[in-house]
């Protein structure tokens, strides 16, 4: 007669996970992407014991004229310095792991969990790409969106209804959205006289999509995108980034022309993050976990525009 294996419930358990095929990957929860530190310049450069950040700005002023030969009232030039200074602050967290954490990792022969540093680290981008884009007014901290020196206007509607027509993009034709991208770009140059020209448009990611995805004309195979970057005297380089979505005013999207340069912007990291020897705090063992951040300086605010509404 056949015979039985009576198994009891912890042999059971062992039993069936034998048989399970475990994926070598993991597949953690997917986040938004981090893009303050890719589209804003980045500077190290004020050290890790600085408290603030002191910039100077000079301008020349006065005048010159033809004169006569003997002539002793020339006009004078001179230099004008203006002082602007930010400050820095400190950004912290932790991650640890428990004793028996640390026994069965060295029981088992294998490396303790990686995730937890990687989390301690994500956090921390986290909290830079926030302040970048928006700024700590608790703290003094400038962001890129919240500076009030900045020029912002809301585009232009599409013209239905006697002026009182829509603004956003989806209502608009595609010659009228390369109007919108073509005005904040020339505006800028031309509210400077030519001394800025922007290179760079950031789009909230459904603006960025509907050019990249739409055709310029029913008859063409080029979309807005491309008719844009090879027509654009200026712009050479379009992005997206979730921030600019709802950052308007009365929560419209916005998109930004500006020049991605560090002599114009930089977003001020004295110190990047950097872990701490492990203290021991109970049975827990404790990983300390630093950053330094001075905010976005924004030297020439000028060399940038918004469009609001779109």
């Amino acid at each position: 007669m056949p015979a039985f294996v009576n198994l009891d419930e912890a042999q059971t358990i062992f039993f069936e996970r034998e048989l399970e095929h475990r994926k070598a990957q993991t597949y953690d929860v997917v986040r938004a992407p981090l893009k303050a530190m890719e589209l804003i310049p980045v500077s190290t450069d004020a050290g890790a014991g600085a408290e603030s950040i002191v910039y100077e700005q000079y301008d020349i002023t006065g005048m010159a004229k033809v004169i006569a030969n003997y002539a002793d009232d020339l006009p004078r030039a001179d230099v004008k310095a203006r002082e602007f200074t930010a400050r820095i602050r400190s950004i912290g967290n932790s991650y640890g792991y428990s004793i028996q954490e640390i026994r069965a990792a060295q029981m088992a022969g294998k490396a303790l969990e990686q995730r937890k540093a990687s989390a301690a680290a994500r956090s921390q981008r986290e909290s830079w790409n926030r302040i970048a884009w928006f700024g700590d007014a608790d703290h003094g901290l400038q962001g890129w969106l919240d500076n009030a020196n900045v020029p912002r206007a809301a585009v232009e509607d599409d013209g239905a209804g006697g002026g009182g027509g829509s603004t956003l993009w989806i209502n608009k034709t595609p010659a009228q959205i390369l109007r919108d991208m073509n005005d904040l770009a020339n505006g800028i140059v031309s509210l400077t006289n030519g001394a800025e020209v922007p290179d760079t448009l950031v789009l909230p990611i459904e603006q960025y999509t509907l050019i990249a995805t739409t055709p310029r004309s029913d008859n063409s195979d080029t979309t807005i995108l491309e008719y844009f970057l090879r027509n654009s005297p200026y712009i050479n380089s379009v992005e997206w980034a979730n921030e600019l979505k709802n950052a308007g005013t009365a929560n419209s999207d916005i998109m930004i022309a500006y020049r991605r340069s560090p002599d114009a912007l930089t977003l001020e990291m004295p110190v990047m993050f950097e872990q701490f020897p492990v203290q021991e705090r109970g049975l827990e063992f404790v990983v300390p976990c630093h950053s330094r951040i001075g905010g976005v300086l924004i030297y020439y605010p000028l060399s940038q525009s918004i469009g609001e509404g779109i």
